[in-house]
């Protein structure tokens, strides 16, 4: 392939709420092409030959986006990092480039964001590659415990072990390894790497690759195959090719950009599938019957429309969509389960203040859209897990709690369960009080 000279494109900024998310475009290509890494810096990224070769690789059959994900490289640094927070970033960004679908191509960490940004913006993914993708933490590639990550990161010799460990083709160039302890640093900082690496060891997505549904690539290396072909067997219909070599990071094989190039090339834009990720969010009042015969029907009806308005407050404030309200219950949706969780908090907060006693349930699955109502397992299994709630508490599956590492929320087990009607067991889990970190979520 013959590369075009690509000067470094301007830096620009894209609002993702209150936060600024840096982000380029470069290249004019007919699809709009999405790349996640892990941890990066998208203009000092451009000071070494192999970035800009695989960039330029990239953008030379594609209108290429990067973007620096919060709390990374140009972009602001708040201190939540969590994988909804960055979906919200990669909307941002595709909002402010013009974009209204486009193919996401991931990397490790940045794999697992842009695997559970398909699954829930369907309409927004074109496809999905997945450059040494994990599925669990039991399969993720080496890194370092956040707590070495906070004492070590960006010294010299940190870098070095790195590089022996994740890419020892090139373990021996010294130039390269000045120039990436220099990039950890421009990536992150101490504080920041220690979160991400914290959301790498404890995220599992084998429950969200199922749900995609959009064509998807798995890339690998040798040494990854197990890990990354376990991943492309839980993806419907997902394609997986072993690139050569030992070396892992995305830039290092000079040819991985033409796997991409002749999986997208010729691929007509395929529809919009009619199911999405969600978390469904059920609640209701304990005790309501009795309750409404002591109070009579007219203060009981003042009181209903009081908690009415009370849990709408709170979908409003968080993003939540009302989809059904059945007497004392609500069942909601969210695009985000942390949202979702500190949304079940304040509801059963607010509603406290006003006497009554609430228990919350939360799910995340795949739902079908039917005629602008939502359907399947996930809805059930949700339903199913507020029967086990008790009064004032926050009840969620185990899907729920994987996928919000780096949330600051904490859990309590609560034992494995059958739940009436759904397929196996369900390990359910509490949610800690914690109502002062309720607008964290936002």
């Amino acid at each position: 392939m013959k590369l075009r000279v690509v000067e470094p494109p301007e830096v620009a900024y894209a609002r993702s709420g209150a936060v600024a998310i840096a982000y380029q475009v470069v290249g004019d290509g007919p699809v709009d092409l999405v790349f996640t890494p892990f941890l990066g810096n998208i203009r000092y990224a451009w000071e070494h030959p192999v970035f800009l070769r695989f960039f330029e690789q990239l953008a030379s059959f594609s209108r290429l986006i990067l973007f620096d994900k919060r709390g990374t490289g140009l972009s602001d640094r708040p201190r939540v990092l969590t994988l909804e927070t960055q979906m919200d970033d990669i909307r941002a960004v595709l909002d402010a480039v013009g974009s209204e679908r486009a193919v996401l191509f991931g990397a490790v960490q940045g794999g697992q964001l842009s695997a559970l940004f398909a699954a829930t913006y369907p309409e927004r993914t074109r496809a999905l590659v997945l450059f040494n993708p994990h599925a669990s933490p039991a399969d993720m590639p080496p890194a370092p415990s956040p707590e070495e990550a906070r004492e070590r990161w960006g010294t010299r010799e940190f870098a070095a072990e790195i590089a022996r460990t994740v890419f020892p083709s090139m373990a021996g160039d010294e130039d390269l390894l000045r120039w990436h302890a220099d990039y950890q640093r421009f990536a992150a900082s101490p504080g920041a790497a220690a979160e991400f690496f914290r959301m790498l060891h404890d995220t599992d997505i084998s429950e969200v690759l199922p749900t995609i549904r959009v064509p998807t690539l798995v890339i690998y290396p040798a040494r990854r195959r197990d890990a990354a072909r376990r991943v492309a067997a839980l993806i419907p219909g997902a394609s997986a090719v072993q690139v050569p070599g030992d070396d892992l990071p995305v830039w290092a094989d000079a040819e991985l950009p033409s796997e991409v190039e002749r999986f997208l090339g010729g691929r007509e834009e395929a529809p919009v599938p009619d199911s999405v990720l969600t978390t469904v969010l059920f609640t209701d009042i304990v005790g309501s019957t009795e309750r409404a015969a002591s109070l009579g029907d007219r203060a009981w009806r003042d009181l209903l429309a009081r908690h009415h308005a009370a849990v709408r407050r709170e979908l409003a404030r968080f993003r939540g969509e009302e989809l059904d309200t059945a007497g004392d219950g609500f069942f909601a949706t969210f695009d985000g389960p942390a949202r979702a969780i500190r949304c079940a908090q304040a509801i059963v907060a607010g509603v406290g203040e006003l006497g009554l006693d609430l228990r919350a349930a939360l799910h995340t699955g795949e739902c079908e859209l039917h005629d602008g109502k939502l359907a399947g397992i996930a809805v059930s299994i949700g339903s199913r897990v507020a029967d086990e709630a008790r009064p004032g508490e926050v009840l969620v599956s185990s899907t729920v709690k994987d996928l919000v590492a780096g949330s600051g929320i904490e859990f309590e087990d609560r034992g494995v369960r059958a739940l009436k009607g759904t397929p196996g067991e369900w390990r359910l889990y509490a949610v800690r009080a914690d109502l002062a970190g309720a607008s964290h979520a936002r």
